[in-house]
């Protein structure tokens, strides 16, 4: 089975947010240290989103369908592009970027085994929970804008008792670097 990539250039993918008890969120560091993300990966051929939810759960944490709750997911595709420098042009066909279904996932205990060598190439290293926001501070540039999108889509499901406050940094980090992509959220909370 190989990747699914539709005819915009764009690969289907699933993201996970996974949250504990204290809502809570995992990221986990890319082998190597090349930044923090949440999990993530392909759907390949012949699979529904949901099916590569699980699979991905599996190969780069280590956890199966029985160690979570499904919460909830994105209503449509969110789409990012790769930066030039990223796009394989020897591959074909050519993918430019990723469309992503991403799915809310609740721990089922308060603790768990996280495993990252459950495939040949470990995809993380290391792992922490983090506050809601935080994610968006931490993975690569060019990511950031799905997050923001994702995590707002998510939030009324991962916090039906009041999304949480945005945090200090997220108005100062935009401001500071020029950059319009990522601007605050609009469903409430402090700035």
């Amino acid at each position: 089975m190989t990747d699914v990539i539709d005819r915009d250039g764009f690969r289907a993918n699933v993201g996970i947010v996974l949250m504990d008890g204290r809502r809570q969120l995992f990221i986990g560091r890319r082998a190597g240290g090349k930044g923090w993300q949440f999990p993530q990966g392909g759907v390949l051929h012949g699979e529904t989103p949901e099916q590569a939810l699980y699979r991905e759960l599996g190969e780069e944490i280590g956890l199966g369908p029985d160690d979570v709750d499904l919460v909830g997911q994105t209503e449509r595709w969110l789409r990012y592009r790769l930066p030039a420098r990223y796009v394989r042009r020897d591959s074909l066909p050519l993918c430019i970027g990723q469309k992503q279904r991403w799915f809310l996932l609740q721990l089922r205990r308060e603790t768990s085994e996280f495993r990252f060598d459950t495939t040949g190439t470990p995809e993380f290293d290391r792992w922490r929970w983090v506050d809601y926001w935080q994610p968006v501070r931490e993975v690569i540039y060019f990511k950031r804008p799905v997050y923001v999108r994702a995590l707002q889509e998510l939030a009324p499901m991962a916090c039906p008792d009041g999304v949480p406050p945005y945090p200090v940094w997220w108005a100062q980090r935009n401001a500071a670097s020029g950059r319009s992509r990522v601007r605050a959220p609009t469903v409430g909370g402090a700035s």
